[in-house]
């Protein structure tokens, strides 16, 4: 969700102010909207001679991730790996401050535009491999399973929905997904094949991103990548995956990390989990956004034309 999906009068952002001066000792001289990541509200606070990013996170079912990452961030950003972004810690040494129903963590603000093409791709590729350099255990977010649970968790949703709807957007949304009802049945199907085929053999973990291309940002001659909210512990293929379907991507992924001293070989049925795992992963975090916000018209793009459906066609060839 997007600030532009919640309320940013001038009382509350007056609030907000208020907010970052007495949690993290920053006396802002003001306050804006800023378009950076999907979760959450996003703003560029203008402190004295320097700005920062601040992103407040009230959905509940979301903030555990977003707490759980900052450390992750300032333990790569300490490690060398700056383009992640600097978290500024709060008066007390916390990486995140509770405002009101929301989580926040503050950030050093980086002037940049977020651009993803395919000539980006060899840059994002080399900032990713330093990440996976410095992968070690011990985090409090996510480890990857490879099952079919992303699937389970969208029927769950669109049964809860069609008992219960509650308002004319509810009954759209409902007809959108019954339109799309033998698609998704084919790809929870190949989900769970996919599952098991992933589930034999040996597998290494890294912390992987998971959108990084979303999140490439180009300024002041640097790359950066950042929004780790989703960070997981998880197989290289998270990462590759959303590329995985053009050979020219796969080469450069597994060239980039060789080169960095990763043993990397991608292999195709992970990277059509993914495929599908991702399917149903975008369509469950749609639908729990739709309680607070009408999504009936992102999730009919996206079933009907959107990008996913070039990804599941290539899965659909393993």
């Amino acid at each position: 969700m997007s600030h532009n999906d919640l309320p940013c009068g001038q009382r509350y952002m007056d609030w907000l102010m208020g907010e970052v001066d007495r949690h993290y000792g920053v006396e802002p001289a003001g306050i804006a909207p800023a378009r950076r990541g999907y979760y959450g509200q996003t703003w560029k606070v203008q402190g004295a001679g320097r700005a920062y990013f601040l992103k407040t996170d009230a959905l509940a079912f979301h903030q555990a991730r977003f707490q759980g990452s900052l450390p992750v961030i300032a333990y790569l950003y300490d490690h060398g790996a700056d383009f992640v972004g600097r978290v500024i810690p709060t008066r007390e040494g916390r990486l995140h401050a509770r405002m009101g129903d929301a989580v926040a963590g503050l950030f050093e603000w980086v002037d940049g535009e977020n651009v993803e093409t395919d000539e980006t791709k060899a840059a994002e590729y080399r900032l990713l491999s330093r990440v996976y350099a410095l992968s070690r255990p011990g985090f409090a977010i996510p480890t990857a399973v490879f099952s079919d649970e992303a699937a389970a968790r969208f029927y769950q949703l669109w049964a809860a929905l069609e008992a219960a709807p509650r308002a004319d957007a509810d009954r759209a949304l409902l007809a959108v997904l019954e339109r799309f009802r033998e698609q998704t049945a084919h790809c929870a199907a190949r989900l769970a094949h996919m599952a098991r085929l992933c589930r034999d053999g040996d597998v290494a973990f890294y912390l992987t991103h998971g959108d990084a291309g979303g999140n490439f940002f180009v300024g002041g001659g640097r790359h950066y990548i950042f929004d780790w909210d989703e960070v997981m512990y998880a197989p290289l293929e998270r990462d590759a995956w959303v590329m995985g379907c053009y050979g020219w991507a796969r080469q450069l992924f597994e060239e980039t990390l060789r080169a960095r001293g990763i043993p990397c070989r991608l292999r195709p049925e992970r990277l059509a989990f993914y495929c599908y795992h991702m399917y149903f992963f975008y369509l469950g975090e749609m639908l729990m956004v739709h309680a607070v916000s009408d999504q009936t018209e992102r999730i009919r793009g996206y079933l009907e034309d959107g990008w996913i459906l070039s990804r599941v066609a290539y899965a659909d060839t393993v």
